[in-house]
């Protein structure tokens, strides 16, 4: 049976989890793929209001397996937290499985982090600060500690932190700040780890099995393309591949069962973080839809940057996922605003224009070459259908679908479950 990747097409934040939620209760199994805790995916149903830092959107189907694949880097305490607050407002969840080979976010992470952050003449990337990019960094240099290392017990943990204590240690001199030891380190692992040990297993297995078996898998990423660490806006990026190719490692299934690819983008843009962000726009009505479409971080609670639709970066996003259906959400944010301009191509500092998003160090004065639309200013959230869409709504989706070149098959016209269109 298929594999359905959902992904995002622009800066992260657009909607992903919702969509997640509305498609787990006809899968079998929900895999995150990459990431840590360092973004969100806010779900609204008739339970309550989610934000999901490191569970997969899948957690409130009690029918669903929900897994964090080894291409993510897991905090135990905040992945503990995480887990007990949920289980506190919620009688039944699926099952969870963090894969033994996800990686450890330790407490030094954090700390280099931090300082690296403090440093002058480092660039500034508006940092969560919870330790993802050293722990992939720490990975990627071979020093890093597996979760299901956790279940070995202290004698175990203590050899194998030696050598990533010292790695650390070389950049806390660097740095001028106060070195770890392995004592310290242990001292703020241990108490965690009998809180997620129940959780830490193998995690291919299973979901091999389930695949034999004709069972339907979902996998979903975090952020979206442009902060893909090869195909966003590098270095003002995340520290893994949030695109649907890398799914296939994060996740551990096979590439060519991954036979639909959801690109998720909202009809408008939204950033949290520094970096390129060609549309981006300031005043009262930036301020208007940050306030109805709620544009807070959900890691950070951070006013999000607002931007027209972009449909160069948007396009770039698509292609790049292999995106097979758009899915385009928050079109009811834009019932409150009168006129919707939106980039059809780049302008560059020498007056060319640009159709496809180029290499991230030629996006210096660079303007958005803007097209006007008639907004409806009514309200769309009780619609269901296409056809009862304002006509100025439906103009507005077809000049997407036709510039993405990706067909729609659902529009979200609020945050609730069925607040959804099937196209």
């Amino acid at each position: 049976m298929p594999v359905i990747a959902v992904v995002g097409t622009n800066w992260g934040d657009e909607g992903k989890g919702r969509i997640v939620d509305l498609l787990a209760r006809s899968v079998d199994a929900v895999v995150r793929f990459q990431g840590g805790a360092n973004a969100g995916h806010t779900i609204v149903n008739d339970l309550g209001k989610f934000v999901f830092h490191l569970i997969p959107s899948g957690i409130l189907y009690p029918t669903t397996l929900n897994i964090l694949g080894p291409g993510v880097v897991v905090d135990p305490e905040a992945l503990a937290d995480e887990m007990d607050a949920l289980r506190k407002s919620v009688v039944s969840i699926g099952d969870f499985l963090v894969s033994d080979r996800a990686h450890v976010v330790l407490p030094l992470h954090k700390k280099i982090e931090a300082a690296l952050d403090n440093q002058d003449g480092m660039l500034k990337f508006d940092s969560t600060r919870r330790g993802i990019a050293p722990a992939y960094q720490f990975k990627v240099a071979k020093v890093g500690l597996q979760m299901g290392e956790l279940l070995l017990g202290e004698a175990h943990l203590r050899r194998r932190l030696v050598p990533i204590v010292a790695f650390a240690n070389v950049m806390f001199r660097g740095l001028g700040v106060a070195e770890t030891s392995v004592d310290e380190t242990v001292a703020g692992l241990l108490p965690h780890i009998p809180r997620v040990a129940g959780y830490i297993g193998e995690s291919f297995v299973p979901l091999r099995a389930m695949l034999d078996e004709g069972k339907t898998v979902l996998i979903e990423g975090q952020l979206g393309t442009l902060r893909d660490l090869d195909w966003g806006i590098y270095p003002y990026t995340t520290s893994s591949n949030p695109i649907a190719g890398h799914g296939a490692v994060g996740a551990g299934v096979a590439p060519h069962e991954i036979t639909e690819i959801m690109g998720i983008c909202k009809a408008y843009s939204s950033a949290v973080g520094a970096g390129p962000f060609i549309t981006e726009f300031e005043g009262p009505i930036a301020e208007r839809i940050r306030e109805v479409g709620r544009e807070y971080g959900a890691s950070t609670g951070r006013p999000r940057r607002i931007g027209w639709f972009d449909a160069v970066a948007t396009r770039h996003g698509a292609r790049v996922q292999g995106a097979t259906s758009l899915v385009v959400t928050l079109l009811d944010v834009l019932s409150c605003v009168e006129t919707i301009e939106v980039c059809t191509h780049y302008v560059l500092p020498d007056g060319s224009e640009l159709e496809h998003f180029p290499a991230p160090y030629l996006l210096d004065g660079v303007k958005p070459k803007l097209r006007s639309f008639k907004g409806w200013s009514v309200p769309i959230t009780e619609v269901r259908t296409m056809e009862d869409l304002p006509s100025e709504a439906r103009v507005y989706l077809d000049f997407i679908q036709e510039s993405v070149g990706v067909p729609i098959t659902h529009v979200s016209v609020g945050p609730e479950r069925d607040q959804i269109i099937y196209v």
